[in-house]
């Protein structure tokens, strides 16, 4: 695991520490994001299909437009 995370630094051209802390700053993310599907679903009922494809829609457009671009 080690070797990947310094071969993700080096292609992203990050330090291993700017590399692990974008890494953590997205897991609190996540996990804050997770939190708020649990409080909205016990407050008004679990989440239907068709919400669940539009928010997956809406992470894959964002995860698309945040990768970063090639010169």
């Amino acid at each position: 695991m080690h070797e990947g995370i310094i071969r993700a630094a080096e292609e992203e051209g990050v330090s291993v520490s700017a590399w692990m802390t974008e890494a953590a700053r997205r897991a609190l993310v996540v996990r804050d994001g997770l939190r708020a599907v649990q409080e909205w679903e016990a407050e008004n009922g679990p989440l239907t299909d068709e919400e669940m494809a539009a928010a997956r829609r809406r992470v894959a457009g964002e995860l698309r437009s945040a990768r970063p671009r090639s010169a």
